[in-house]
Order: structure tokens, then sequence, then C-alpha cells
């Protein structure tokens, strides 16, 4: 008999969490999942009603106010509506947005769009840490800056960046400021207060939450333009019919989430600390990427003469999943753009590997994919 898969890539997704499970249900089931929260009826109203519940968790979570949480398909749409919705409004003629080399592409891709649209792009480089220091952001925020975006948790690193130099910058010459918190929601307090942003993007399916459902933290004051038209759900910000049961479970995950994440992150800190000492103490070679303050969950790492695509394989045949940084790049051939941004050539930058540890990690597991990845590497390097 097979041993169990053991699943190291929670930083591109979670397994439903059973309670998460058991509060979506009933509105994936008989009646209760026919209703449309925009109808007047009463299955229409517990529908309604259902969304709002769900929305005063997410904003508990956040620190923030039931009005300023919109809910959206994922992070993808989130941070999306963030940037094109707070572009789309600038009425100063600013034309410039400043954002680090190490977004996530869903930022990415949205300011290029943007860059090909006539706008200009400032960017924030990180050190060799994986950091971006608070002077590269004094370097590209100007009086024409109109947006500047900031993520909280690096996805494929682990590096928590500094959000209040970002924030310092952007608020100088009053420009929006987004963060994007799709990485560190599940280990660190998000508090939009304290963050200092205008926007923040969240995801469900990061929390042990459902996949399809996300939201935007939107500040009391702060205008985006919808990116999406029709209806007026999600206070004309967002149209469609709300995906109730979606909503419902993201709700429940963040209900979770408030009493479990310090204790997830000091179980999964001790836990990740030993998977980096087994591998040190046992394969020579071994380059971890990025320096602390890190997230708890992730180990970026590199092992010389050993090939990325050929570990991750080999991990996969022995029932180990890991990825090779943002899970929806790893069809591309293309090397991280993250480590890259930190200065490693194409064929280090393509040799990253990461491992991400989630609530569910057991000391055993640790124990087997050291050994495994051990293993792998003297096989490899033998031939």
């Amino acid at each position: 008999m097979s041993a169990p898969v053991i699943y190291m890539d929670s930083a591109a997704s979670t397994p439903l969490d059973p309670e998460v499970l058991d509060a979506m249900l009933p509105w994936l089931t008989n009646t209760a999942s026919a209703g449309n929260p925009s109808s007047i009826h009463s299955v229409g109203r517990a529908a309604r009603a259902a969304v709002d519940t769900a929305r005063e968790l997410v904003a508990d979570l956040l620190g923030a106010d039931f009005s300023e949480v919109t809910f959206t398909s994922g992070g993808t749409e989130a941070d999306n509506l963030a940037i094109f919705g707070a572009c789309a409004v600038e009425s100063r003629n600013r034309r410039s947005i400043a954002a680090s080399a190490i977004e996530h592409h869903a930022v990415l891709n949205a300011i290029h769009l943007l860059q090909e649209r006539g706008w200009s792009v400032a960017t924030a480089h990180p050190d060799k840490t994986g950091h971006i220091p608070p002077s590269a952001w004094e370097s590209v925020v100007n009086s024409e800056t109109a947006l500047v975006t900031c993520m909280h948790g690096n996805n494929e690193l682990g590096t928590i960046q500094d959000v209040a130099a970002a924030a310092a910058a952007a608020k100088a010459v009053e420009a929006t400021f987004h963060v994007d918190a799709v990485q560190s929601l599940p280990w660190l307090e998000v508090n939009v207060r304290l963050l200092q942003c205008d926007t923040c993007a969240i995801s469900g399916h990061k929390i042990y939450g459902p996949k399809g459902v996300g939201a935007l933290y939107i500040k009391q004051g702060c205008t985006v333009a919808p990116q999406l038209v029709g209806g007026s759900q999600e206070r004309e910000k967002r149209a469609g019919t709300e995906n109730v049961a979606a909503i419902v479970g993201f709700g429940a995950a963040a209900r979770l989430l408030k009493t479990r994440r310090l204790d997830d992150a000091r179980r999964v800190s001790i836990l990740r600390a030993r998977l980096i000492e087994s591998m040190t103490n046992t394969i020579s070679g071994l380059q971890l990427h990025g320096e602390d303050p890190l997230l708890p969950n992730i180990v970026n790492f590199a092992v010389q003469g050993v090939e990325g695509p050929t570990l991750l394989m080999n991990l996969d045949r022995e029932g180990i999943c890991a990825s090779s940084g943002a899970a929806c790049s790893s069809g591309s051939i293309e090397p991280s753009h993250v480590l890259r941004a930190l200065g490693f050539t194409n064929t280090e930058a393509a040799a990253g590997v990461r491992l991400s540890l989630g609530r569910g990690t057991t000391v055993e597991e640790i124990d087997r994919t050291a050994t495994a990845i051990t293993r792998i590497v003297e096989r490899v390097r033998q031939r």
C-alpha cells in the first residue's frame, strides 16, 4: 500500500476545512440553493442575510467596516478591480503607477496592460534578501504617481514586505495605495487600518475556504470604478449574482482563521525550522532564498547541480506535492520573475523549488519530505 500523499503546496491553495463545508452545504442543496440575494421573496432574503453575515465576518477579520468589503471571484479579480478601478477614476492627469518587481502576476499583468494603454510604470526593486527597501519606494513615487501597489507577503519567497514604507511614500503624494494580502492573510494579522491602505485584496482558498471567491477592501471615501457592469450587486462595485455558497464558506473560513491563526503560525514555524535544519544537515550545495522577516510556512530553495523541474518531478513520484513558485505560472518554462528580480540568472531562477506548509502539516510529513529530497539529490548527482 502506497504512503499517503504529502501536500506541501499550501501557498498555492488549501483544502476545504470540514467546518467550512458544513456551513456551505445548506446553500448547495435544497430550496436555499436557489435563492438570489437580489430577490425580495423569503428565499432571496435568506440568501441576502447569509451574504451579509459572511461580509461581517470578513470585515471583522480585516478590521474593516461591513460596507468596505466587496466580494469578488478571487484574489486575481480583487487585484484587478483595485488597480483598473483606481486608475479609471484618476482625475488629476496622473498617469504613473509604482509597483515592486516581485508582485504576483495578478498585479504585474494588470499594470502591464495599463502600460500598453499609455500609463507609465515605475518599479521598486528588492535587495538580495527579497525585501523592498524604503529607499526604493521613495525613488519611484513622485507627484505623477496615481497608484502604489505593494504585496504584504511574497507568494514565492515568503518575504514579508515593509508595507508601512510603501504606504508612507503613497500618502506623501496622495496616491491611492493598494495592498495584495492574499498570501499573508493565513499567517499574519491583516488589519487594513494598520496597513494604511486604500484597497486590499484577499482570497478564500488560501485560508481553507472554497476556490472562486475573494474580496476587495475599499476604504470609505476611496472611489473604485467597477470592472464588471450589469446589476447593482455589491453596492454597484461588482455586478453579477453573488455566489452565495462560496461567500458563506469564505465567511466561515474567516471566522475560523481569526481563532486559529496565531497557533497555526507558531506550530508551522517550528515545523519549517525543522525542515530547513534537516535539509541543511544532509544536503550539500543547498541555497535558501529570502531572509527574515518571512512568512512561517514557505521554504524556497535550490540545490547545486539539480534542476528544479527534475526535483519536482521526482518528489511527485514519491507522493510529495511541491511547486516552483506561483502555481498560475507552473505551465510556463519562464524562470521565476521573483528570483530574477533578486539578481539570479535565468538558469538559477529556474532551479528554485517552493515547499509551503499548511495547517494540517505534521512532523512525520516534514521528516519524510526532507528524507525524500536528500535521497533524490543523491540519486540525481550520481547520474
